[in-house]
């Protein structure tokens, strides 16, 4: 039978429960237990594919695509979740499958579409129990396919949020309805008042009591400060909360946020939780445990630095790339150097071009990062354009490979005015433009072509050589990509095509061949690089920054 554990948050958000809700799955993972994750998103969207990173961050992008089919007749495609997914997998190293975040909208959705179709028999659709029961309904779906042992059950935002009442509800009946199989982890702040040099619980008290006037009283209390939490603050979490004192959490600021199921550990987490859930006692695995220990001196112990710029257009939140900052941590650790980034808003070079001079003098590597639209485009085709002629190692991700393309179209191959269409539809020159199936969709909302796709890699390239491998899957997020007809003309300039798909029609992966390292691949390697086994190209990315720091 699987045991469910929820976790909520509380007094703000960006607390870091993804982070705490794939520490707790690494405890039972210690223990040899099976587990699964869901994330509750209580946004109205269907899922994050249309929100802009600004707004919510990242868009982790699954190996699967789900057919989600809320009532007979209607069916989207998801392949697009929450970025806290990404965290899940590169911390518990399993796929997640897209099911797992349900959102308001697909909630929502589902209801009104099958009222509409006359399924509730004339009932009075109300919040409960229907939407209630909507929700139960997909929890326990995720529980019949992949059967875990333990199914974590992160809701997003924080208890009070009028989005998330329906939600809360709906887990204070479903540990009605499993007594003794569900635990209930809060999340919350212990700020610390420099002025008078005392960590306060007040918010935390206030959070607790929000919850258990829904009807909800935790289990067990994480709470995050920028140390561990003294016995005294504890003791007085445990008194004003109501739960026992060892159940009172400390989630300290971390330099390595993979040290986190080591601390939990520590204060006897994972325990307690297999106590409340009535799984038999277990002793964490000796081995996977050590092995856990080592990776994570492994980020902690760096023998040098590199500095990586990341031109783009969302830097202004660096959530927006998380995967990719894990990415090329995971590939800096396993090089024995820290990867240090810098972000920068690429319409800056768009309004002093002068400043690139500067950065390039400071920097090892630059990484051109995904996007859409036409916002500071022109400042990332000058980023490549100066990757180029200064022969800096270069990595393109998706947005970021068109544009180097673009930048080698106008730049080297003379194509004045070469563009994607994406950005300038009137372009002389559409060296980046729809993919054919794209033509015919009208709708450019949740319609791109997504998951994962196999990519063939071409022998005698730098992919091959990080990849060793001829063919490799690889996770897509994309509407446009690199015309054939124009890049068959590049090669005379020095492009190389490196990778294809299957079929050989659309270009999976470009880089100058008389370079150092430049290379630009359509597809997103960061979301399948994990810190125990780094993506190769990101690895191949690192080890030639290195070189070129040391030929520096």
């Amino acid at each position: 039978m699987t045991k469910y554990v929820f976790i909520t948050g509380g007094v703000l958000s960006g607390l870091g429960k993804g982070v705490v809700t794939a520490s707790i799955g690494k405890l039972f993972q210690f223990r040899g237990y099976k587990v699964d994750v869901i994330k509750i998103d209580p946004y109205l969207n269907v899922d994050p594919g249309t929100l802009n990173p600004i707004e919510h961050g990242e868009v982790f992008v699954c190996e699967d695509v789900w057919i989600f089919r809320p009532a007979e007749g209607y069916e989207f495609r998801i392949a697009e979740i929450d970025q806290d997914f990404g965290t899940y997998e590169r911390f518990l190293d399993i796929n997640m499958h897209p099911s797992n975040n349900i959102t308001s909208g697909q909630i929502y959705l589902s209801v009104i579409l099958k009222e509409r179709k006359g399924e509730y028999l004339g009932k009075t659709i109300q919040v409960i129990p229907h939407i209630t029961d909507e929700i139960k309904r997909r929890i326990r779906n995720v529980a019949r396919r992949s059967n875990p042992d333990v199914l974590l059950v992160e809701i997003g935002g924080t208890c009070g949020d009028i989005e998330a009442m329906p939600f809360l509800e709906a887990v204070r009946q479903f540990r009605l309805e499993e007594p003794g199989n569900t635990a209930l982890v809060h999340v919350t702040l212990v700020p610390y008042l420099e002025t008078i040099g005392q960590l306060k619980t007040k918010p935390t008290q206030h959070s607790v009591r929000t919850l258990q006037s829904m009807g909800l009283q935790p289990d067990v209390i994480v709470g995050r400060a920028p140390f561990e939490l003294p016995d005294d603050v504890k003791e007085k979490i445990s008194l004003f909360c109501n739960v026992p004192k060892e159940a009172v959490i400390s989630d300290p600021d971390l330099d390595v946020i993979y040290e986190l199921p080591l601390i939990f550990e520590r204060q006897g987490l994972g325990d307690y939780l297999c106590k409340i859930l009535g799984l038999p006692p277990r002793k964490p695995d000796e081995k996977l445990y050590k092995e856990w220990e080592a990776l994570t001196n492994l980020f902690k112990a760096p023998k040098d630095y590199v500095t990586i710029i990341m031109p783009g257009k969302y830097c202004m939140i660096t959530d927006s790339y998380i995967s990719i900052n894990e990415a090329l941590k995971h590939a800096g650790a396993h090089c024995g150097v820290k990867v240090k980034i810098k972000w920068v808003e690429t319409e800056t070079f768009e309004e002093d071009p002068g400043i690139l001079d500067d950065l390039i003098k400071e920097i090892d590597g630059m990484l051109l990062t995904p996007g859409f639209g036409s916002r500071g485009v022109e400042g990332m085709i000058l980023a490549a354009k100066y990757a180029i002629e200064h022969d800096v190692p270069f990595l393109g991700i998706c947005f970021g490979c068109q544009l180097l393309f673009v930048a080698f179209a106008r730049y080297v191959m003379g194509l004045h005015g070469a563009n994607s269409t994406e950005v300038d539809p009137e372009t002389p020159y559409p060296v980046v433009d729809l993919l054919p199936e794209q033509r015919k969709i009208k709708e450019k909302g949740g319609t791109m072509r997504l998951g994962g796709h196999v990519v063939r890699i071409f022998k005698g390239t730098k992919l091959y050589e990080a990849y060793g491998r001829e063919f490799i899957v690889e996770r897509f997020r994309h509407r446009y990509h690199i015309m054939p007809e124009y890049a068959e003309k590049a090669k005379e300039y020095g492009l190389v095509i490196s990778a294809t798909d299957e079929g050989g029609y659309i270009i999976n992966a470009i880089e100058l061949k008389d370079s150092r390292w430049i290379v630009g691949v359509q597809f997103h390697p960061e979301f399948k690089s994990r810190p125990n086994r780094p993506s190769p190209v990101y690895l191949e990315f690192i080890r030639n920054v290195i070189r070129y720091k040391k030929s520096k």
